[in-house]
């Protein structure tokens, strides 16, 4: 069976759409995602994303890590598949309904409420998430955020000097996270402005990360550095991010698609 894809970037956070709305794919599984994610003998990308038909909005978007691992929320994808979509939608995913819109050059997304309960990141014990009295090597009290996906945030003099390669992978599985965290090291440059690097739990170091601007940016909020709209500097580029009084998260940047192509299932498979 032949099976066309489409490859897209946020900020050069790649991925690999499937499009299952108006034609069956076969079961798409952790195997199957690391095989078309792998750089050297698949496609390559960081996260495979599946859209598919839904009952409880305009369509599902299932979102898959380069290891395999199926989580929530993907900022980055949300904006690459309203750019695919074309149109306003509200899609389904496994972090809750998020409204895309596409815009020139990109796209704005409501990705929804942020979670601060302990219980919500998910953390294995109670703690106040806004200081968590933690620490790994020099990096120490970050905040916590749900964003529909889990992030442990950090304030730093230098972002860019943080050895994340390092650190990420060692806090991303400490057992405080029971379903595993991405990790983030910020610098706040003045009130209107971020700089970020992000460590994605099953990814590893990407250019960008949406939901780690979003996690970043109301963390830094919720503290009070930084007004209630930023723009986060992440290696691949910048985004704005905008919490609103309704409690809600905007977020607004580009989407790139890359080329189009199609491969056997039986390869992958």
């Amino acid at each position: 069976m032949r099976v066309d894809f489409t490859k897209m970037h946020g900020l050069g956070n790649d991925f690999v759409v499937l499009d299952a709305r108006a034609k069956d794919l076969p079961q798409i599984d952790g195997s199957i995602a690391r095989a078309l994610a792998d750089r050297r003998t698949g496609i390559g990308c960081d996260q495979l994303i599946l859209l598919q038909p839904s009952s409880a909005a305009d369509f599902r978007m299932r979102i898959f890590n380069q290891d395999g691992s199926e989580v929530g929320a993907c900022g980055n994808a949300s904006r690459a598949v309203a750019l695919l979509h074309g149109a306003p939608a509200d899609v389904e995913t496994a972090g809750g309904t998020i409204r895309i819109e596409p815009a020139a050059g990109g796209a704005s997304v409501d990705m929804g409420e942020p979670r601060f309960e302990w219980d919500a990141i998910p953390l294995a014990y109670g703690m106040d998430t806004a200081a968590m009295p933690v620490g790994w090597d020099g990096l120490d009290q970050p905040g916590a955020v749900n964003v529909g996906n889990p992030h442990v945030v950090f304030f730093v003099e230098d972002c860019g000097a943080v050895p994340l390669d390092v650190l990420g992978p060692e806090i991303e599985n400490d057992p405080l996270f029971p379903e595993r965290v991405n990790v983030n090291v910020a610098t706040i440059e003045n009130r209107g402005h971020i700089r970020l690097r992000v460590w994605e739990r099953g990814a590893g170091l990407t250019q960008a990360c949406g939901t780690g601007a979003c996690a970043t940016a109301v963390h830094a909020m919720r503290r009070g550095l930084v007004e209630r709209e930023v723009t986060v500097t992440l290696p691949g580029g910048d985004l704005t991010i905008a919490w609103g009084e309704d409690n809600r998260i905007r977020m607004t940047g580009p989407a790139t698609e890359a080329y189009r192509g199609s491969f056997e299932w039986d390869d992958f498979a």
